[in-house]
Parts: structure tokens; C-alpha cells; sequence
């Protein structure tokens, strides 16, 4: 049995998802996410540092499609499974895998390391909404 993974849809996923991350953290909630990490909003970071930070995220975000793929592939075999809608199975895959893997770790570095729950909120909205994303391009082409 082979998983099937498009490898099209996994690169889509990742610079779709880059640009989600951008238009999350700068002009949707780029303000309000600064002032919770106690950035000083008027220091910019050098050149060199947002290049390897951009290049570090779109490694990270191919790593999270790639898994995500085989993950969302591997329930296929489920009985029952290949019955569900692709928006079903998107659902599913997301929501999921953000209340198991997600919500628990933003949850103990709420508590443990004294972070806002707007924080909180900010952080996990924005893996939830890359989740329900990346689960739908890659349901939808397959």
C-alpha cells in the first residue's frame, strides 16, 4: 500500500502557509502578538536576522506539510474513511491534530511561563488556522 503524497500540494501548503504566517503575525495581530512577547516596537531587526528567520519558517513549514500529508493520508486506510468529504476529512485532520498537539503545549507555556492568554489566543488561533489550510489544499489535491 503507498500513501499517495503530492508533493505540488505539500510545496502549495508550504508558501500558502508562509503567507498566512506573515498576514497572522504583521498586520493582523503583529502589534498586539509584539507587545505580548514584550518586543520594544521600535527596534527593527537586522536584515541577516529576518532572512534566517524567514528561511527557518519555510523549512518548518515544509516540515509540517510533509508530515501533515502522510499523516492525513495514513487515515485513508481507516475503515470508513474514504467516504468522508474532503472538507470532512480537512475538519477532522485539523481540529484534531490542534487539540491534541497544539493547545496542550500553548496551554503549559501559558501557565509554566507566565504568557498572556491573549498570547494564548494569538498563537493558537494561528495553528489552528494553519492547520484548517494546510488539511484543506491537501485534502482537496490529492
Amino acid at each position: 500500500m503507498e500513501l499517495g503524497i503530492n508533493f505540488t500540494a505539500v510545496l502549495v501548503a508550504v508558501v500558502i502557509n508562509f503567507v498566512l504566517g506573515f498576514i497572522w503575525y504583521t498586520p493582523l495581530f503583529g502589534k498586539a502578538w509584539g507587545k505580548e512577547m514584550g518586543y520594544d516596537p521600535n527596534l527593527k531587526p537586522e536584515k541577516s536576522d529576518m532572512m534566517k528567520g524567514m528561511l527557518f519558517m519555510l523549512i518548518g513549514n515544509f516540515l509540517f506539510a510533509y508530515v501533515f500529508a502522510h499523516n492525513i493520508a495514513a487515515w485513508t486506510f481507516v475503515p470508513g474513511m474514504a467516504e468522508m468529504s474532503p472538507v470532512t476529512s480537512a475538519l477532522n485532520a485539523a481540529i484534531f491534530t490542534w487539540l491534541g498537539f497544539y493547545v496542550p503545549g500553548e496551554l503549559g507555556a501559558t501557565v509554566w511561563e507566565k504568557k498572556s492568554w491573549k498570547l494564548f489566543g494569538i498563537n493558537t488561533g494561528y495553528h489552528l488556522a494553519s492547520l484548517l489550510v494546510v488539511a484543506l489544499i491537501l485534502t482537496h489535491w490529492r
